[in-house]
């Protein structure tokens, strides 16, 4: 395949992801090869510890256009996205999460808005964003009551009017990513709210498509992760007002 005719590039950071791995990737290579476009995959896998990066590698003769991109130092799920957002050849650049908590189909929601004229995309659980938005398995509901007052800390310090900042399935026309990523400053679970501040900032078009989403018993996220969100958060604020940022 050209990879300078490369449209959709899908990113799938994992960190020790043995148990899912495979079905997600399984699952993304069977909605792709269905489309008309050219496409690749790429999974970043961070210093996992596990057999994950072993399961994506031994995938690679089965799955056409997939690559495995490997990182000595674990720098966090906003570190594996970068990479792979850096290395990706897309004129469309797309990151999901590796438990395929929101389905790889979502985006033939995405495409209509990239072809309007938007420059990111993103999916929310949170039908205050976008009718139609929910949970088909939902978290446990301490999980839910935090990310509601989260949220509402995280539009009034970065990004105001977006009810759902931190679903995992967001996509980048290639030159929005090229102006986005380098800048990133923040690699934790709070990643997310820099981009979409810095999307803001710059000027960017930024369209909300519905999520129908699934929560997921083994998920790597905790309690404590919430109140590192909220850190990071500030943050980005304070970079925002000290000018750290080139738009």
């Amino acid at each position: 395949m050209d990879t300078n005719s490369i449209y959709l590039s899908v990113i799938i950071p994992a960190y020790n992801e043995e148990k899912r791995i495979e079905r997600t990737l399984r699952r993304v290579d069977e909605y792709v090869r269905q489309q008309s476009y050219t496409y690749e995959i790429l999974v970043v896998v961070d210093n996992a510890t596990d057999k994950t990066a072993d399961i994506a590698r031994g995938l690679e003769s089965v799955i056409p256009h997939m690559r495995l991109l490997w990182r000595d130092v674990n720098f966090g799920k906003g570190g594996s996205v970068t990479r792979g957002m850096t290395e990706a050849k897309g004129d469309i650049r797309l990151f999901t999460d590796a438990d395929n908590s929101t389905d790889i189909s979502h985006f033939e929601k995405m495409k209509p808005l990239f072809d309007a004229g938007h420059d990111v995309v993103i999916t929310s659980r949170n039908p205050w964003d976008a009718a139609g938005a929910g949970q088909k398995i939902s978290q446990h509901w301490h999980k839910r009551i935090m990310g509601m007052a989260g949220n509402i800390f995280i539009q009034i310090v970065a990004v105001w009017g977006i009810w759902d900042t931190q679903n995992g399935f967001k996509a980048f026309r290639a030159e929005a990513a090229e102006r986005i990523f380098p800048q990133l400053t923040i690699y934790g679970w709070g990643f997310d709210i820099e981009i979409l501040a810095l999307a803001r900032a710059m000027g960017m078009r930024i369209g909300i498509v519905p999520a129908h989403w699934m929560n997921d018993e083994e998920s790597h996220v905790r309690i404590w992760n919430y109140f590192g969100v909220l850190w990071e958060t500030v943050q980005v604020r304070w970079n925002l007002v000290r000018g750290k940022y080139v738009f």
